[in-house]
């Protein structure tokens, strides 16, 4: 790459959403349908894939169709069900504008009149007087009397003026300089701020109050009319929001009324108010459970269901697009300098690294785009004009995970209190590995296991205690037939089988420890010791065979900073390897397809040398 340009300036960065969408090609290509044909979308994956970004793309790919304004005027029938008129963009303003000009212009003649009525009123009394005597100058009192009276009317006269001034229509929608279809995201929205409301009127009485029509708030639904709502997370909504929602879907107008009871505003309730948009839904495979039944039925009827890519093959077409995608976050952040082509290398390994898969770049460029702003503050700070390789390592310590820096707090505690061995032969006790969190925040950590067997009693007991304790029963079953196909023992039969996790907490995944339970049990079955310098991950079949895990990169990061020697593996993960050369000289990789290699590799078979010769 580096022959190709010198830095992320020789990239040129597009303009619009949809050319900047990576890896989710499939995903592109029904947005594109959903903006031409108006449909909805819903796409499930996991955070960070790119979801909001097609959904932007949607709102882009839209036709310019003619957008509204929308105003609230009052109703004289019933004030408690204002009136909704749709006008031309930036109309609205204008009518607004253009009444409140007529009240002030009649207003301003109304007071020139009252202003000469009371210069009329005051001074007529006084010259009749001094012209023609008193009994004029009563009579003109009597008359100031009558003017003073008309004085009266009139000012109750401009406060109906005045009422009616309140009364002016109030623009809720303004589309005056709006020039591309509306895009609005309501993740986490509340009813009211989604649906619209009412407010309150503190002073509802006394005639002091507020219309009805002026204290009408549109919800983001009708904002994003012609346009594209996007909700994340869409079953964290109530499913009574979700049921007014799919209401709003299926009419294309939805009425605004208060949504608090004990307010005056749930007295009110509009004319419908046009909200005809495209929702674009998302969320994880829960949500699919949890959403509501009926607005799900209505997406997949009239529209189309994604899922996401977490990843995409590693080839140089591909590679060129992570390169864009690092320009246009530089362009996006504006506070940090280009990157280097060998920068621009390493961010590659690293998306390599977090696909956690052979051959294959990770699509979860959120977190990708978080450590080229870290790597960007780094070189920042140092004052360097372009972000080089090593400003991406410190960032990658700087910008580690929760999960990281927890497995890393884990690892050195368990090392301080020797719960964690490196060294020597133990029975019984085994190294396993696990990882904290779920993909792609997890972080890989040790995890010490150890087995003890007794002579069985009257009944026969599995006893596995930790957080982990019911994959142990199901790692202890797979054993005990291996154990009968090999040794032609029941230990279900003969013995109390204890498992124990050492120290494990909250949020470890230790799904991919069978093998390490399996070893820890056969150790301490036979009485042959395990090598603690040794870690070890994968999943055992019934079989005996050892089966693919996930994480397998954190994991074995995790035993290279435990000062582990060896870390066994499962032979289908051994392609999924992507660490830095200097990490893997630090720590031999054993790949294995069967427990057979396992033992081989971790039993301490310097007293036992033909304990595997059972094993065919």
């Amino acid at each position: 790459m580096s022959k190709i340009l010198k830095s992320t300036k020789d990239i040129k960065v597009h303009k619009k959403t949809y050319d900047q969408v990576i890896g989710q090609e499939k995903a592109l290509e029904v947005v594109k349908k959903a903006a031409k044909q108006r449909r909805h979308v819903l796409l499930i994956g996991e955070p960070g894939t790119g979801k909001s970004m097609l959904g932007q793309a949607l709102a882009e790919l839209l036709p310019k169709e003619n957008l509204k304004d929308i105003i609230s005027l009052n109703n004289p029938e019933d004030e408690n069900v204002p009136k909704i008129q749709s006008v031309f963009p930036g109309k609205g303003k204008e009518i607004i504008n253009n009444l409140r000009l007529e009240q002030m212009t009649s207003l301003k003649s109304k007071n020139i009149f009252f202003i000469i009525i009371i210069i009329l009123t005051i001074l007529s009394p006084w010259w009749i007087r001094n012209q023609y005597g008193d009994i004029m100058g009563a009579a003109s009192l009597i008359g100031s009397m009558i003017l003073l009276a008309i004085f009266v009317i009139f000012f109750n006269l401009s406060k109906k003026m005045k009422s009616s001034e309140k009364g002016l229509p109030k623009l809720i929608i303004n589309h005056k300089n709006t020039i591309q279809p509306p895009f609005l995201e309501a993740t986490g929205a509340h009813a009211g701020a989604l649906l619209g409301d009412v407010l309150h009127d503190p002073f509802q009485s006394g005639g002091l109050g507020t219309p009805a029509h002026e204290r009408v708030v549109p919800g983001i639904i009708h904002r994003a009319n012609k346009g594209v709502l996007f909700i994340d997370e869409i079953a964290t909504l109530r499913p009574e929001t979700q049921q007014e929602l799919l209401t709003a879907l299926q009419e294309k107008k939805y009425s605004i009324t208060g949504q608090s009871e004990r307010s005056a505003g749930a007295m009110v309730r509009t004319e419908p108010v046009p909200c005809d948009f495209i929702l674009v839904a998302a969320g994880n495979l829960e949500t699919v459970q949890a959403m509501h039944p009926a607005l799900r039925s209505r997406i997949r009827g009239y529209g189309y269901e994604v899922y996401m890519n977490n990843d995409m093959p590693d080839n140089l077409e591909n590679r060129k697009k992570i390169a864009i995608f690092v320009a246009q976050e530089i362009k996006k952040d504006g506070k940090i300098p280009p990157f280097s082509s060998n920068a621009i290398k390493e961010i590659i390994n690293e998306a390599k690294r977090r696909s956690n898969k052979a051959n294959r770049l990770t699509l979860h460029l959120r977190d990708l785009g978080g450590l080229v702003r870290a790597a960007g503050d780094v070189a920042v700070e140092e004052n360097s004009k372009l972000v080089e390789p090593k400003h991406i390592i410190k960032a990658k310590e700087y910008s580690k995970t929760l999960e990281h820096q927890l497995a890393d707090k884990y690892i050195k505690n368990k090392k301080e209190y020797e719960i964690i061995k490196t060294k020597g032969s133990i029975i019984g006790r085994v190294n396993g590995l696990a990882v904290l969190g779920t993909s792609p925040h997890f972080s890989g950590l040790i995890l010490p296991i150890e087995s003890e067997i007794t002579p069985g009693g009257k009944k026969a007991e599995f006893i596995a205690t930790g957080s982990l304790g019911n994959i142990a029963k199901e790692a202890i079953k797979n054993v005990s037939a291996i154990i009968m196909k090999y040794f032609g023992e029941d230990i279900k039969e003969k013995y109390d089988i204890y498992v124990q996790f050492l120290q494990t907490h909250e949020g470890v995944e230790g799904d991919s420890a069978s093998i390490a339970v399996a070893t820890a049990i056969i150790s301490a079955l036979k009485k042959i010791p395990i090598r603690q310098d040794t870690a070890m991950t994968g999943s055992l079949s019934v079989r005996g065979d050892v089966l693919a895990v996930g994480g397998v990169n954190s994991k074995v990061e995790a035993a290279i900073e435990a000062g582990l020697k060896q870390v066994v593996i499962p032979k289908a993960n051994e392609k999924d390897i992507s660490l830095p050369e200097e990490k893997k000289a630090k720590i031999k990789i054993i790949p294995v397809t069967n427990i057979k290699e396992v033992l081989q590799h971790t039993l301490d078979l310097r007293k036992n040398k033909n304990f595997l010769r059972k094993f065919k």
